[in-house]
């Protein structure tokens, strides 16, 4: 189904090439041309999407356990300060403003 889909595309686009090139019209054929060249290549890129899905195939436990075990490898974790652990001087209270330069 989709190769007839990309098949017909790839006819229009040609049509289009042959009525550039032989009446060589302007910008509108080529405004057109670009349009076809466009939607044929959005069509096979979506071929290939569906057929590089269809041929793979599905994830063993084993990879998805790595995977995990990797992305848990990769997670920074950084501990939270204890204000009241030992050696730790305590923060100093707020004290009377200072004087600013006017």
């Amino acid at each position: 189904m989709m190769r007839d889909v990309v098949r017909t595309h790839m006819s229009v686009l040609l049509l289009l090439l042959c009525e550039l090139l032989l009446a060589q019209s302007g910008l509108v054929s080529v405004v057109a041309l670009a349009a076809a060249t466009a939607v044929a290549a959005t069509a096979a890129l979506l071929l290939c999407a569906v057929a590089a899905a269809r041929t793979a195939g599905p994830l063993t436990p084993t990879r998805i356990r790595t995977a995990i075990r990797d992305r848990e490898l990769r997670t920074a974790f950084l501990a939270q300060r204890d204000p009241d652990a030992r050696g730790r001087r305590r923060p100093r209270a707020p004290g009377r403003p200072l004087p600013t330069a006017a």
